[in-house]
């Protein structure tokens, strides 16, 4: 009952969130990337070019995020939002009507500074300032959109492609992404701002302070958490570009690959759900560490897998992950640092996960070009996660003695 009325008395800021998450999806490696084989095809690419182009786009996505995700600390998320969403809608429009291959990273770039990076972001930071006790809940409510864009559109637009050329379904991306506009203008019309907030609203980091972003990069905690913040978005964007590789490597159609990816969708639902409650009882401090120990199995899996059973029951440990991983970093920076400066210490996080996820297609795309074997590759990021692991167990408990008494 107590959830029923959490979720009726803040439907409007809570929709708003759903919706920039999930209109995020287009500018996401696991929307992008099936049309690899036609971008591909198309401009004459190698595997080890097209991750290059990828990379080189997204980097540079990652490195504007730095600045641009701050803007969140000053102005309205509905004044942002619009002009992002316009934005994505443009971006789509650009990938259906390029004409030639050097053009690529400045798609690319404009696709995943406006998708993944701001689209997400905005959502995010929304959520982790306008709700304090709730923060968990809020955040994986918000998130549901990314699980909704994951289990919904790849199968639709991989089934639309079999009578659709793949352009006119960049067209269609693109008016989804316009029709966001006036809908996030009215779900926001009423929306908090950060000016708007009392003192008593926003929630103190360690040594009971609020601290600014430059603050953070300098403390020894964000570098305990670097490889926990550059390996999901590395990893996981590395499996889904490289999708139809993967599929031809198992020896399945690329059809049943992304048939999996609802079940993959489900399990990160529940994981979020899971994570969001007990976040808002037990805090970060007690999750967080533990949270990449599934992406450890589910690439073990995925080197292994012999057929689709195996990598079914992959899926079923990154769709773990992914569920923690969408709720659990977001709550930490705000319970870590602090909630007055979340939009600018967010915004460096999330230019770290859009820079892991620039290095992942294309080290691991040069990697198929050299001969090292995708399944080969599976079991180096398993290592990496459990380094990744251990890092976070050793700072985390460093740092948990630093939190004010009520966290």
């Amino acid at each position: 009952m107590q959830t029923l009325a959490f979720l009726r008395d803040n439907a409007r800021w809570l929709s708003a969130g759903v919706l920039l998450t999930f209109l995020s999806s287009f500018g996401q490696t696991f929307f992008i990337s099936i049309f690899a084989g036609e971008i591909r095809e198309v401009f004459g690419l190698s595997h080890g070019a097209w991750g290059g182009l990828y990379s080189l786009g997204t980097a540079v996505s990652a490195l504007v995020m730095v600045w641009a995700g701050g803007l969140t600390d000053v102005f309205r998320v509905r004044q942002i939002g619009m002009i992002v969403l316009i934005g994505l809608a443009l971006s789509c429009a650009a990938m259906a009507l390029n004409p030639v291959w050097w053009l690529l990273p400045v798609v690319i770039f404009a696709l995943r500074f406006t998708g993944q990076g701001m689209s997400s972001h905005l959502a995010v930071v929304a959520m982790a300032r306008w709700f304090v006790a709730a923060r968990g809940r809020a955040l994986s409510v918000a998130k549901l959109g990314f699980s909704l864009g994951e289990a919904v559109l790849p199968v639709t637009f991989v089934a639309l492609m079999l009578i659709m050329d793949w352009h006119y379904l960049w067209l269609i991306a693109a008016g989804i992404a316009f029709l966001g506009v006036p809908v996030l203008s009215m779900l926001l019309r009423q929306e908090r701002t950060p000016q708007s907030h009392a003192e008593s609203d926003q929630s103190l980091g360690m040594d009971a302070r609020h601290w600014t972003r430059n603050q953070t990069l300098r403390h020894w905690l964000f570098w305990f958490m670097f490889p926990a913040l550059l390996g999901p978005s590395a990893f996981n964007t590395a499996f889904f570009f490289h999708q139809v590789h993967i599929a031809e490597i198992k020896a399945i159609t690329h059809v049943e690959l992304v048939a999996m990816f609802p079940f993959y969708t489900a399990i990160s639902i529940g994981a979020m759900i899971l994570s969001g409650w007990a976040l808002d009882r037990v805090g970060t401090a007690r999750l967080i560490p533990w949270m990449q120990v599934p992406m450890v199995v589910a690439f073990v899996l995925f080197a292994l897998a012999q057929g689709s059973l195996g990598m079914l029951a992959g899926f079923f440990f990154l769709g773990l992950n992914t569920g923690f991983n969408n709720t659990l970093p977001s709550a930490f920076w705000a319970e870590f640092y602090g909630t007055r400066h979340i939009g600018a210490i967010k915004a460096m996080a999330a230019a770290v996960m859009v820079l892991g996820s620039a290095i992942g297609p294309g080290v691991s795309g040069v990697g198929i070009d050299l001969g090292v074997g995708i399944e080969l590759q599976f079991l180096w990021i398993a290592g990496f996660f459990v380094l990744s692991t251990v890092l976070m167990v050793v700072g985390v408990a460093r740092a948990k003695p630093f939190l004010p008494r009520a966290a």
